[in-house]
């Protein structure tokens, strides 16, 4: 009870000092209702000590809550910014890489391009494969190799491998050539290996750059590399290549020269009549 007396006392006092007039001249009346309002408030027993544990209780939360957030937000938020700029930092980088690569490829030469395992053509892993019993008209473009098991009544242009065992009329350019059991009438062109195994005949010019023939050819064979005639192969045309190989039984209606040889053989015996 002292407690509140004291608090109401240093109201009173207080409301008497912003309030000088009215609190001098009272009237009788107000004193009596003011005296009956303080009197009727502390009628109950108050709990002092319960009030005042459930009033701390009350300021903890509010102070314990604002600076939680100001320590954790903070920190969050500053945390992510730096997980964003590192992204950014990356993803920089790596555009930097990207274009730089590409501009050398660009500006490489295809030895170049060789050298460093960059291939110039694209070849791609499929494999376009033309059943037996199925029969197409027209020319045929494939990024990939090219597997003819049917027949193909025109030209055939693929940067993989072309394999044949059924029957192409029309010309061929690949990146390698294989042949077996096959009827072949138009031109082959490689930048590999051509291979014409037993049982395949090709009527045209081959132009490779290396050449394995068992099979029978009608038309000159142009190689950059060596050459070999198995002993079922038969030629009828020119053979123009680096080396040649003729296995015994091999029959060959034509011209060998191996011109592409490093040899000069003109030159030999021009030195051999001079001396």
């Amino acid at each position: 009870m002292g407690f509140f007396k004291e608090f109401k006392d240093d109201f009173s006092q207080a409301v008497n000092e912003l309030m000088p007039e009215e609190s001098e001249n009272p009237t009788g009346q107000d004193a009596l209702e003011n005296d009956d309002m303080v009197v009727n408030t502390l009628d109950s027993e108050v709990d002092t000590e319960s009030e005042l544990s459930k009033l701390n209780g009350l300021l903890e939360q509010v102070a314990e809550t604002p600076a939680s957030q100001a320590v954790v937000k903070p920190q969050q938020v500053a945390e992510m910014e730096r997980e964003f700029a590192r992204e950014v930092r990356r993803a920089d980088a790596r555009t930097v890489v990207e274009e730089r690569k590409k501009m050398n490829e660009e500006t490489m030469t295809a030895n170049e391009k060789q050298i460093m395992g960059v291939n110039p053509d694209a070849i791609s892993d499929e494999t376009t494969v033309i059943t037996e019993g199925t029969s197409i008209n027209g020319d045929i473009n494939a990024e990939g190799s090219i597997d003819i098991r049917g027949r193909i009544g025109g030209n055939v242009t693929c940067n993989g491998k072309l394999v044949i065992t059924g029957i192409l009329e029309g010309n061929s350019n690949s990146s390698e050539f294989f042949a077996d059991a096959a009827k072949i009438e138009g031109e082959v062109n490689s930048t590999g290996t051509v291979k014409i195994g037993i049982g395949s005949v090709v009527i045209g010019n081959i132009t490779a750059s290396s050449a394995v023939i068992a099979g029978a050819i009608k038309g000159d064979i142009d190689v950059q590399g060596p050459v070999v005639v198995d002993t079922s192969a038969v030629v009828m045309g020119n053979i123009k290549s680096r080396s040649v190989q003729i296995n015994n039984g091999a029959v060959i209606e034509g011209f060998c020269s191996q011109c592409y040889a490093d040899i000069d053989v003109q030159g030999l015996f021009e030195d051999k009549k001079g001396n």
